[in-house]
């Protein structure tokens, strides 16, 4: 079909694109199959456990590339282009390769208007790339996110599809890049709202480490 496309409006992927794994290596295991099967048991049909099978690929694999699509089509026994169609929706699956840690770093409304541009153009700066780029040693993929539900904690940015970092500054940040680089994930922190604190002892979850409470928002040094 591609074939007839001569002007196309985005770069079309490649039809048939150099496998990033072998055949012996695309496989679930007995364990995961299990999990899996699991999974579709609760829904009326296969299609309905895409997503979970797609978190699973991604963290056996890393990524997504169509090798680890049709895997997870021929396990669900559905069409490659369902899979396709989902894994390419939401951009918290990977397609392309990505760094040790993934910065999302969000520049919506909220954000934008608090420092998120800031914060993004500082992160540029420091690990000396741009954003939508993975510095050379693999450890860092930076991408600019549309709102992840945090805008009374803003600027912020969610670091590997996992914890959040709220408030941020440049301090922060520095602290993050140096907690990341020795390994140190950011742990979770409870942000809730002061009725919370008085009315239901917090209404955090048992594994918070930090809590932090909605304040007024600063307003953005610049924002571009």
């Amino acid at each position: 079909m591609t074939d007839f496309i001569k002007n196309p409006v985005v770069a079309l992927p490649e039809r048939n694109p150099a496998p990033h794994f072998s055949e012996q290596e695309l496989v679930f295991s007995a364990e995961e199959k299990a999990r899996i099967a699991r999974w579709v048991s609760q829904y009326p049909t296969p299609d309905g456990a895409v997503m979970w099978v797609l978190w699973l690929a991604q963290e056996k694999f890393g990524f997504l590339p169509p090798e680890v699509l049709r895997l997870v089509a021929t396990e669900l026994d559905i069409p490659y282009a369902q899979v396709y169609g989902v894994a390419t929706f939401y951009t918290q699956y990977f397609k392309e390769k990505k760094g040790t840690y993934v910065l999302d770093v969000c520049t919506c409304f909220s954000c934008q208007l608090t420092g998120g541009c800031d914060i993004l153009h500082y992160l540029e700066e420091k690990l000396a790339i741009h954003a939508g780029e993975t510095t050379a040693d693999g450890c860092f993929t930076l991408q600019e996110v549309e709102c992840l539900g945090a805008c009374g904690s803003a600027p912020m940015l969610q670091v590997s599809n996992g914890p959040f970092v709220y408030c941020l500054t440049k301090k922060k940040v520095d602290a993050l890049i140096a907690a990341l680089r020795a390994g140190r994930m950011p742990g979770f922190t409870s942000v809730t709202l002061p009725q919370d604190e008085d009315e239901m002892g917090g209404n955090r979850r048992t594994d918070v480490e930090s809590t932090i409470e909605y304040a007024a928002l600063p307003i953005a040094v610049r924002t571009r």
